[in-house]
């Protein structure tokens, strides 16, 4: 059976000492993240995740959502007991606002907890990611009026959310949906229309399920900007807060999909189903996209959590599992025929390739959602907006890159196990079913390359793209001054260089021949991601090195990480010169053949 352990320690080391958390406790929720109380936050969660979520997981995958003949679904056993507990230890609350029933503590601190749910249970952790996207977009584009009906239960957890915006007809390009809504004389609409791959559509977890559906008012342009964003909710809300009667939505099927079973992913049908405008009439799309960016980094945070837990597990079978012997004579066990996984060069490529990813991904991610949290609420506009640039530019970047390196993870550690990790019982081949939606939902990684090369680079004439390169080289030169003690700050410069030479090349490309860019962002955004992530082994071979000899610091742990380091240094970064080639090479031979040729 697959085992979990969720890594606090590393965690608190990157809260504590490479973002260093405690130095913004000047700013509204972060007086109350002590280092005491956010030690206990991760503890606590690290051990619901591992003794409730982790054992489900399994569960989930094998009995699924079963959907009744009156629309109603339920969930796997134990999800709804699992679901009430998550509930009852307000795990929904942790960075929600207080007015709102929340704690009002910094994103940074749910988005380290949420990594623990995502590599225990992915499928039950999307109950709660949803719901969170949905608040963040009421409370951004909601009436005072629709955030005090639906947002405190949404916040308490009593009421779950979603997202739909996907039709049959239309995935990516959702100028083409029909779903339709006509205006009522109570200032309502009434929906109607189909919508597919609806996670957490309909379920028995929560008793009202509130969407959030994409739609066009009668008249409206057909295309996307005559879209508008609705809140429909599963039963109608009461004035006095209560529960009224069913909506006209209903569950018409759920997919039966490759993994996550333990999520209903609903066909939803709305046959006039009553719901009321979020924001402005046509300004849909960017109410939604409020949701979308925030589920976009949360899914970049199921490829690291599928990464960690599947590594984890892969770690203690080459501990355990003794197969051929080592090419030294030397390293040879003598007492034993054969010696452990861990002698082999090859397995530990692989091992180290997901340590030194995972580690650096946390790093980002948290360094990612730290900037969400100075966008909001640094003290001045200068500041908030430094970090809303920073982030904007790297979103589809942590969504894209780290889901697929983290699935790159899953399938070298199923690679491990050989041929058990094939077979269903040591859990390995579930980590690589789930892991690879990751890479799917919430724009494939492609158009999310494609959304970095077409709208991130230059938005505001590249201010954010330029602030992050001095950024990071101003850390190089910051590292090479302090002796630089993993030698990763020449390959990162190197890997740097390479960036911002293809950077240039696709400003310079890219609007002489759209296809130019299509054709290189996806390597553009490797590249990005690549220096990214060598950014954070740099940030912590720093500030391992200052810590290591300091009394009452492990200096193993820290010369871990030196050694880690190091090896992103000799090994990954060294790939940076070869996506520079494929984004330079154009789009010539790309789109050379007719269609015919295929």
């Amino acid at each position: 059976m697959p085992v979990y352990s969720a890594p606090v320690r590393d965690t608190k080391y990157v809260l504590n000492h490479v973002i260093g958390v405690q130095n913004y406790s000047n700013l509204p929720g972060f007086a109350d993240a002590t280092p005491d109380l956010v030690e206990a936050i991760l503890t606590e969660g690290g051990r619901f995740c591992e003794e409730v979520l982790q054992p489900l997981n399994r569960v989930g995958d094998e009995k699924g959502c079963t959907r009744h003949d009156d629309g109603s679904v339920t969930t796997p056993p134990g999800f709804k007991d699992a679901w009430d507990q998550f509930v009852a230890g307000g795990w929904t609350t942790l960075h929600a606002p207080v007015e709102y029933g929340g704690q009002g503590l910094p994103s940074v601190v749910a988005t380290a907890v949420a990594e623990y749910l995502g590599s225990a249970n992915h499928s039950f952790e999307m109950y709660n990611g949803l719901t969170q996207g949905a608040v963040a977009s009421l409370l951004v584009k909601g009436s005072d009026e629709i955030k005090a009906k639906y947002v405190p239960n949404m916040v308490s957890g009593r009421w779950t959310g979603t997202m739909n915006l996907t039709e049959p007809h239309c995935g990516t390009d959702l100028g083409l949906l029909k779903t339709k809504a006509e205006p009522n004389p109570d200032g309502s609409y009434s929906i109607s229309g189909t919508k597919i791959f609806i996670s957490a559509g309909e379920h028995d977890l929560a008793e009202n399920i509130i969407h959030l559906v994409l739609a066009k008012i009668a008249g409206a342009p057909d295309n996307v900007k005559g879209i508008s964003l609705f809140v429909v909710p599963k039963f109608l809300v009461n004035e006095d807060g209560s529960l009224g009667e069913r909506n006209s939505v209903t569950c018409g099927s759920i997919e039966h999909k490759m993994g996550i079973h333990g999520n209903s992913t609903c066909l939803l049908n709305y046959d006039g189903a009553r719901g009321w405008l979020v924001g402005e009439p046509e300004k849909g799309l960017a109410a939604m996209f409020i949701m979308m960016n925030a589920a976009r980094l949360g899914v970049g945070l199921q490829g690291l959590a599928q990464g960690e837990v599947a590594y984890q597990n892969a770690v203690a079978y080459a501990k355990d599992r003794r197969q051929g012997r080592a090419l030294k004579p030397e390293d040879r066990d003598a007492d034993a025929k054969a010696d452990t996984l861990f002698v082999h060069p090859d397995v530990r490529r692989m091992l180290m390739e997901g340590k030194a990813f995972n580690e650096a991904a946390r790093a980002l991610i948290l360094w990612g959602s730290l900037q969400v949290d100075l966008s909001r609420k640094a003290q001045t506009e200068e500041e908030r907006l430094a970090a809303d640039d920073l982030i904007s530019v790297l979103t589809p970047v942590i969504k894209g890159y780290l889901t697929d390196r983290g699935f790159e993870v899953a399938v070298n550690s199923q690679q491990v196990f050989g041929g058990h990790g094939y077979i269903r019982e040591w859990g390995m081949e579930q980590f690589v079913r789930d892991a690879r939606i990751a890479q799917i939902y919430e724009g494939t990684n492609g158009v999310q390359a494609m959304d970095l090369v077409g709208r991130k680079l230059g938005k505001d004439g590249g201010r954010g793209v330029r602030a992050l390169f001095d950024l990071i080289g101003r850390d190089i030169a910051e590292a090479r001054a302090a002796g630089d003690p993993a030698g990763i700050a020449e390959p990162l410069e190197n890997a740097l260089q390479h960036l911002q030479g293809a950077t240039m090349w696709l400003a310079q490309n890219g609007m002489a021949d759209p296809n130019n860019a299509g054709a290189g962002a996806y390597a553009y955004m490797q590249l990005m991601g690549l220096v990214s992530l060598g950014w954070m082994w740099l940030k912590m071979a720093g500030v391992s090195a200052r810590l290591k000899d300091e009394p009452g610091e492990d200096k193993a742990f820290h010369e871990t990480k030196i050694a880690t380091a190091r090896f992103f240094g000799d090994r990954e970064l060294v790939a940076a010169s070869a996506l520079r080639r494929k984004v330079e090479a154009g789009a010539g031979s790309v789109m050379a053949l007719p269609v015919e040729a295929f």
